[in-house]
């Protein structure tokens, strides 16, 4: 890591120091995932939501060309209105921090800045995957994962991807995908996809004893615990598919492709859903910043 480039905030780099619970959380979701004030709000409820399990919040960004590793309010504010900010993965590092830009980090993006301050915990809302349709098209989250040391907790890949070649993905590079208190990998806004996992995990000890084995077995790459959506907010299968397939067949029509794929769907899935979508990814978001802090704080009391 070159201090030129990149700052780690003073609290984090003291808690990483001192064996401290830390949770690295995306910035995407500021940037570009969520309705503005909605962004701002939800970013702040999610550091708050971390700090309250006695665990440090690192938001990661790139501001102006600088990779910050842990987010002030100021900052935060900056992000949460910005425009013409660039989702950043693996690839755009370079480009973001060379031309001075101001960057989101996916989270890929996050996975790679948290391990340069040797942070080993993450919590997002969902992580991407492969794309439905005949073009190969796999998001760059799940190499990251497969290949760094980051426990990732989220509410498993966005229902609009092809969740089951997606844990296929995941089985053959050796990626543990652990399901939290559920025998089925969540569906982001349903909390089943009906595809059985091999791992559940119904505590933050137990979650944590199972981190603590693989890194100790030397693995060298990350592992997913995914959370289903709180049961109140959550929405049925049925529904979620009815308004995914109504947002593929207006995206086929309206000729979108590539990387503004996602984005497309994700909104009008919530538009089909009345804005029922929005309300579930602000809840899963904050449910699982809170159950990784758990992890982290259990991970963090095993390790002293």
């Amino acid at each position: 890591m070159n201090d030129k480039f990149v700052k780690v905030l003073p609290e984090i780099k003291l808690a990483v120091d001192t064996g401290k619970p830390v949770v690295a959380l995306e910035s995407t979701v500021i940037a570009h995932g969520l309705p503005r004030p909605q962004n701002l709000d939800t970013a702040r409820r999610l550091q708050s939501v971390v700090r309250s399990q006695g665990a440090v919040p690192a938001t990661i960004a790139i501001m102006d060309g600088q990779v910050k590793i842990g987010l002030d309010d100021d900052e935060l504010e900056m992000l949460a209105n910005a425009d013409h900010v660039v989702k950043v993965s693996r690839r755009d590092f370079a480009n973001v921090v060379g031309r001075g830009l101001t960057g989101a980090t996916t989270v890929s993006g996050t996975i790679i800045a948290a391990s340069w301050a040797g942070i080993r915990v993450m919590a997002t809302g969902g992580i991407g995957g492969v794309h439905r349709g005949e073009e190969p098209d796999v998001s760059a989250d799940l190499p990251e994962i497969a290949r760094t040391p980051m426990m990732v907790v989220c509410s498993g890949a966005k229902s609009i991807l092809d969740l089951s070649a997606t844990l296929e993905w995941l089985e053959t590079h050796g990626v543990p995908v652990v399901g939290y208190g559920v025998d089925d990998l969540p569906a982001f806004y349903a909390r089943s996809s009906g595809l059985p996992l091999e791992v559940r995990a119904d505590t933050p000890t137990s979650v944590a004893d199972l981190w603590d084995i693989h890194t100790d077995l030397g693995m060298t790459g990350g592992m997913v615990v995914t959370v289903p959506p709180p049961e109140k907010e959550a929405l049925s299968g049925s529904d979620i598919q009815s308004a995914i397939d109504r947002a593929q067949d207006q995206a086929v029509a309206d000729g979108v492709r590539g990387k503004h794929i996602t984005p497309y769907l994700l909104e009008k899935v919530k538009e089909f859903t009345e804005g029922a979508s929005l309300r579930v990814n602000i809840a899963l978001l904050e449910n699982n910043a809170l159950i990784a802090s758990m992890i982290s704080h259990e991970i963090a009391n095993s390790r002293t």
